[in-house]
């Protein structure tokens, strides 16, 4: 029986667990849910031992249904959205709003509570920020921190550990403090490639307590993705997951690092991190750009050193919403009701559904553009990730008729879809242009799995998109960070090639589709701006 190594994926709304055998075969999946508190404000919130006992439940399932012994897996890793969790000094759960629900001590990732404070860090301009895209993000750590020290000062004050997710679920399961160079560069400002906090910016933010107390609070040992934790599972830990102590965990990744070690080294593409883009498109869509050499680039984050892959720099981008927004998009159509009663009754989730019947309506996935028509997309419902910074940005659909059918709906899907392609065209070209190009695109994320989807981004951006053979490449990065914890492989850059393998690439459409995704970019560009500029005006007349 050759050795397993298991990945586990916390997303927005669920843990899974994929079990993987030394070539990278995903041998069984489970999941298990995840409950999430919203309330006005953008406040989004969850219970770290809810998510602690959903990966537990996830593991044990997995195991079992891959029908192998525990004493075979040699290695986990753990990927997780980059939300911050809020532990007392006895290690127990602390509220981060309502007191009365102590239970809730995670502010999750899409939390927008710190607006104000991010906007106040950003009027600092301190050199730290140049490792961010210039501008940090109320997705980010420090500014959450700052509301919780402003708004919740019992809470604040009685923390003994602000962790980043992934690195709580390390601790849980092995004791370690360590935290993942990889978190606490592309969340919390650490300078990976001086291997240092900068003291400076935190008394410059008002956080001068945290450098006060050395980082105690945020992370002292800081050690890069893949590096064997404490001891391995603690005897607690393993009993909860259903393995055997001592296993290998390895530090972990943000989730959609995890997808991007699962894919841009895949063997059979280039094999080469640097010239392949990860596109991991989910909920929200993430991009990420390895380069030898840092690459500022304006409004996306970074570069960070040793944030994916170790010895490598890292340029982040993407935006807050993705498969949310074309959910969000379609919600607002007459004939959602419709359509959504129709996906239910052939057995398909609404969006498939919808690809399904733009693929039906034309003669390839090409040229389903066409459905769109007169119809244009800026898909920006929670903001502009990147390239802009810009969290007060908003959506702009044109073209949008009276018709109430199914077929205007397919329109406006398409268009959407085709929407994400050109932020992502947008991004790409920003990127290259300021020393970070790239060559293709590796897919990975449960909104990007439908074929007609992948060819549409491929034609929006006019570069090839690539897919694996594993069907879940984001357990397969924390898998793979588990074999070399395990010490499998020396590291991750000759981990991934052996263990993620090209199986699919989509090639750009030319001639007349090319032409289509041309001019509907240039309008795309023109609505973008647009939009901004008359939010520009209208609030100088309203303040």
């Amino acid at each position: 029986m050759t050795d397993q190594f298991i990945g586990v994926d916390v997303g927005t709304g669920s843990a899974r667990a994929g079990v993987f055998d030394q070539a990278g075969t995903l041998l069984s999946t489970a999941k298990h849910d995840i409950a999430m508190h919203k309330d006005s404000g953008g406040i989004v919130e969850q219970s770290s031992t809810q998510i602690w006992d959903a990966v537990c439940h996830a593991t044990r399932k997995a195991v079992t249904e891959a029908k192998i012994d525990p004493a075979h897996i040699r290695g986990i890793g753990f990927d997780a959205t980059c939300s911050m969790v809020v532990r007392g000094r006895d290690g127990a759960p602390l509220p981060v709003g309502d007191p009365a629900h102590p239970e809730r001590d995670v502010v999750v990732w899409m939390d927008h509570r710190a607006i104000e404070q991010a906007a106040r860090i950003n009027v600092e301009d301190h050199a730290v920020l140049k490792y961010v895209g210039g501008a940090i993000s109320p997705e980010m750590q420090t500014p959450k921190l700052l509301w919780l020290k402003e708004n919740r000062p019992e809470t604040y004050q009685a923390a003994g550990h602000f962790f980043d997710l992934t690195d709580f679920l390390g601790w849980m399961a092995t004791d370690s403090l360590a935290r993942s160079s990889c978190t606490v560069t592309c969340k919390w400002t650490y300078l990976a490639h001086e291997c240092r906090w900068d003291p400076e910016y935190f008394r410059a933010i008002a956080l001068g307590d945290i450098a006060d107390d050395a980082f105690a609070r945020i992370g002292t040992m800081i050690v890069e993705p893949g590096t064997a934790l404490g001891s391995g599972l603690t005897a607690k830990a393993a009993e909860q997951l259903g393995l055997v102590p001592g296993t290998a965990v390895a530090a972990g990744l943000i989730d959609a690092h995890a997808g991007g070690v699962g894919t841009v080294g895949a063997g059979g593409g280039a094999e080469d991190p640097t010239s392949c883009l990860a596109y991991v498109f989910g909920t929200s869509s993430c991009t990420m750009t390895t380069t030898r050499d840092p690459a500022f680039v304006p409004g996306v984050w970074g570069p960070y050193f040793s944030a994916m892959v170790p010895g490598a720099w890292l340029s982040e981008g993407g935006q807050s919403a993705a498969g949310a927004a074309i959910d969000h998009l379609v919600s607002m159509h007459p004939a959602w009701t419709e359509a959504r009663q129709r996906a239910q009754a052939a057995g398909q989730p609404l969006p498939v559904w919808l690809a399904n019947t733009a693929l039906e309506a034309s003669e390839s996935a090409s040229d389903a553009v066409f459905l769109a028509r007169d119809l244009h997309v800026v898909p920006e419902f929670l903001g502009n990730r990147a390239p802009f910074a810009d969290p007060h940005a908003r959506a702009v659909v044109m073209g949008q008729g009276m018709d109430t059918g199914t077929e205007s709906l397919v329109a406006l899907y398409v268009a959407g879809i085709c929407g994400l392609g050109y932020g992502l065209r947008q991004i790409v070209e920003i990127q290259a242009a300021h020393g970070a190009p790239v060559g293709t695109i590796a897919i990975s994320g449960g909104a990007g799995q439908h074929p007609l989807i992948r060819q549409l981004l491929a034609d929006a951006t006019g570069l090839p998109v690539e897919t694996t053979t594993c069907p879940e490449p984001v357990l397969l990065g924390s898998a793979i960070l588990g074999a070399v914890a395990a010490g499998r492989f020396p590291d991750i850059r000759s981990a991934m090639p052996a263990m993620s393998r090209v199986a699919q690439v989509f090639q750009p459409s030319g001639n007349t589709v090319r032409g289509v995704h041309d001019r509907r970019f240039d309008a795309f560009l023109k609505l973008q701006s647009t939009a901004r500029d008359i939010r520009r005006v209208t609030r100088q007349v309203t303040q």
